[in-house]
Order: C-alpha cells, then sequence, then structure tokens
C-alpha cells in the first residue's frame, strides 16, 4: 500500500525573531481557519492546526514539532478602499458595512473590505468614493475573537 508522507504540521505561534524556515501566502478566509491544509511558496505542503477563532496576520510565524518555522503572508485579494477627511462619514459607512457583518480592515482615515459592487454601491450613496484595490486583507478580529473579553454576568440584574 502506498501511504502519503506524514506533511509537516505547524501548531503554535513563536516569537518575532526566529528565522523562516518556510513561507506561505494565505486569503483573509484561509487565514482564519483553525485546521488547513497548504502549499508553500515553494510547492511543499504543510499542516496548521491551531486555536479556532485567532486570525493568523502577514508575517505570523509558526512552528511545531519538527522546529522548522513557518512564515505566514497576507495573499494579495480585490479590495474595496473607501478614503475620506470626514471621520463621521467613515464612521457611518463602518456602520453600514457592519450591520452587515462585513469584514472590514480600518486604517487612519480609510476603510477596506472585501470587493462587491452591491456594496460598492451602497458606499457610494453615502456620499463616499470608493477605489478598487489589490492588496493583503487584515480584517479586524472582532470583540469577540479568542482572547477578546466580555465584561458582564450572564443572567445578571440589570441596575434600575
Amino acid at each position: 500500500m502506498n501511504r502519503r508522507p506524514e506533511l509537516p504540521v505547524f501548531d503554535r505561534r513563536t516569537g518575532g525573531s526566529a528565522v523562516p524556515d518556510l513561507s506561505v501566502t494565505l486569503s483573509s478566509e484561509q487565514r482564519g481557519k483553525g485546521r488547513l491544509r497548504a502549499r508553500c511558496d515553494d510547492g511543499r505542503e504543510v499542516a496548521l492546526i491551531l486555536e479556532r477563532g485567532r486570525i493568523l496576520r502577514g508575517g505570523t510565524l509558526l512552528t511545531g514539532p519538527s522546529g522548522q518555522v513557518l512564515r505566514v503572508e497576507a495573499a494579495p485579494e480585490r479590495l474595496s478602499e473607501v478614503r475620506s477627511d470626514d471621520p463621521r462619514r467613515l464612521a457611518r459607512a463602518a456602520w453600514h458595512l457592519g450591520n452587515r457583518h462585513v469584514a472590514l480592515q480600518m486604517g487612519e482615515g480609510w476603510l477596506r473590505y472585501l470587493s462587491d459592487h452591491v456594496l460598492d454601491g451602497m458606499v457610494r450613496g453615502l456620499g463616499l468614493e470608493v477605489r478598487p484595490l489589490e492588496a493583503g486583507f487584515e480584517p479586524e478580529s472582532g470583540a469577540w475573537a479568542a482572547g477578546a473579553h466580555h465584561h458582564h454576568e450572564h443572567g445578571a440584574s440589570l441596575p434600575g
């Protein structure tokens, strides 16, 4: 019986000073998965087995039982970028996009989301300009991501 060789496993994050042996370029969707079989940039296959709910960011270093270090890169994706000097207009656009559960990347004076012509039309309807962009997408992980905490007791009485 022909048995396929075991894939190198990367199952934990490592410090920023480690020198990578391999690199893998992944989409934002792939970087959000806890379990993934991926092809490295040099063609070798690896297995990522990580804590669920934590997004891998471009530049993250991973290691595993072999001691090898894998660098994760953010793949370029088709994005829509909204820029404005008016923080209120950007906040309004972010609210409308968030209300539709759209993953957002935010920076000083701009918002980015995975390109979608319907969302682009909605944002233009709010009086903002949308431009296409090809870049790595690093969306906000959200308030309920692993490691985030919320601060109320379930079942607690409301004051009043």
